[in-house]
């Protein structure tokens, strides 16, 4: 099939929505389609554009057999509500021209747009509609819920006209896939058709990320040895996250558990704040971004891993650094409501406690430091999920053939009963 993706992040961003869209990409190359993206010059996460991409100009290049056209965009230093906002409009602007030229010039089979941002998905469900095209709406996150239920967004009044234009978008598509269980129950709660929906998690290399030595060299870098009991956070550092109840729950140990220690690995517009929060502070490190096997070994260097989260996060989205988490086979320690996708998808392979409380999370430090069986058994939960739920091949394979199967109950729709029955004659299913 020739599919045009549409989506604001792609590699060489590596983290995050970019990692993902790269992959499903390219392996849907691998798989014998022709990919064209429409995307954005890389910024994500520490909110820059390096020199080499930074044009007012679109610029068309080929990264292991996909076609890759970016648009101009604004990218603000500083990313609040109002600026976000404006950000995605700017691409909505700009990738007009190569989406709606490309997919009139190139007659795509599927469109499928990626989320964030629903403002340039408007658009990719129009174009789709227009050359006879399957449209795939593939939802990372609810963009509109995030924005005020996390404080982005304050002006109350704007948020029951954006919900129903997202609305608008979102049934617009022919299909419409998720990461999560409940974030599919959201969905048919926005008036989507559940038929429509299939549920498509960001998946990890169980083969690339295993369980490992902890004795990696960061511990050496870190000036950290086996006595040590590490707890590593790593992914973007916004505002979003509640990474700041790490801080808190490192100064209450710092002086009672000596070798309880917290690193936090990775960038955006959050880090420097966080740095100056634990400032003076012997038990907190912090590490740039690492990707590809060094992504692996920082991993494996961890006793058990964080996710703190902001209950007002609750199932707006699933984290995709728990897959990567889990195949470590390593516990994990969640801030999570009983009941939510993040709580349920944990039960077993980790402790949760309760969102916005470091004292719980110190808490629950301690018991792991204190308890190598339960590690061990809360670490080997962690992989038998990992391989279960998170398989990067599986899922992978599972969306190929979902894209498959749709475009062609949608192209026979189109076609009249004699020619449905000469295309299943010559192209059985």
């Amino acid at each position: 099939m020739r599919i045009l993706v549409v989506g604001i992040n792609y590699a060489p961003d590596l983290i995050g929505v970019p990692k993902y869209t790269t992959e499903l990409c390219e392996a849907l190359v691998s798989f014998g389609h022709d990919v064209r993206v429409v995307t954005a010059p890389p910024y994500y996460p520490a909110w820059r554009i390096p020199e080499a991409y930074r044009s007012w100009f679109y610029r068309t290049e080929t990264i292991n057999g996909v076609v890759v056209t970016r648009s101009p965009i604004y990218v603000p230093r500083k990313p609040s509500g109002a600026r976000r906002l404006i950000h995605h409009a700017s691409f909505a602007l700009t990738s007009l021209w190569p989406v709606v030229s490309g997919a009139l010039r190139w007659r795509p089979d599927v469109v499928f747009s990626v989320a964030p941002s629903l403002m340039s998905a408007s658009l990719s469900a129009r174009i789709a509609r227009q050359v006879g095209a399957l449209s795939w709406l593939h939802l990372q996150d609810f963009e509109v819920d995030a924005a005020f239920d996390l404080g982005l967004l304050g002006n109350r009044r704007l948020r029951a006209p954006m919900i129903a234009v997202e609305q608008r978008i979102l049934k617009s598509f022919d299909c419409v896939s998720t990461i999560s269980p409940q974030m599919i129950d959201r969905l048919v709660s926005k008036g989507v058709d559940r038929e429509k929906i299939h549920e498509i998690r960001n998946w990890t290399d169980t083969n690339q990320i295993t369980p490992g030595d902890r004795l990696t060299h960061f511990r050496q870098k870190l000036n950290l040895d086996a006595s040590h009991f590490v707890a590593l956070y790593s992914g973007t550092m916004s505002n979003k996250q509640g990474l700041e109840l790490i801080i808190e729950a490192a100064r209450s140990v710092e002086l009672t558990d000596p070798k309880l220690r917290f690193v936090i690995c990775g960038d955006g517009p959050h880090k420097a704040i966080l740095q100056e929060l634990a400032a003076g502070l012997t038990n907190v490190a912090f590490l740039e971004l690492q990707t590809g096997d060094r992504f692996a070994a920082l991993l494996n260097m961890a006793d058990v891993h964080l996710i703190p989260q902001k209950a007002e996060a609750a199932d707006l989205v699933l984290p995709s650094k728990l897959g990567s988490i889990f195949a470590t086979g390593r516990p994990v320690i969640v801030m999570a409501k009983p009941g939510t996708g993040l709580s349920d998808e944990v039960e077993g392979a980790g402790l949760i406690i309760p969102p916005g409380d470091p004292v719980a999370l110190a808490a629950a430090m301690r018991k792991l430091a204190g308890n190598s069986e339960l590690c061990d058994t809360l670490g080997r939960n962690a992989r038998a999920m990992a391989l279960s739920r998170w398989d990067k091949t599986a899922i992978l394979d599972k969306l190929q053939l979902a894209l498959t199967t749709s475009s062609e109950l949608k192209t026979s729709a189109q076609l009249t009963p004699n020619e449905g029955l000469v295309r299943t004659h010559r192209h059985p299913s």
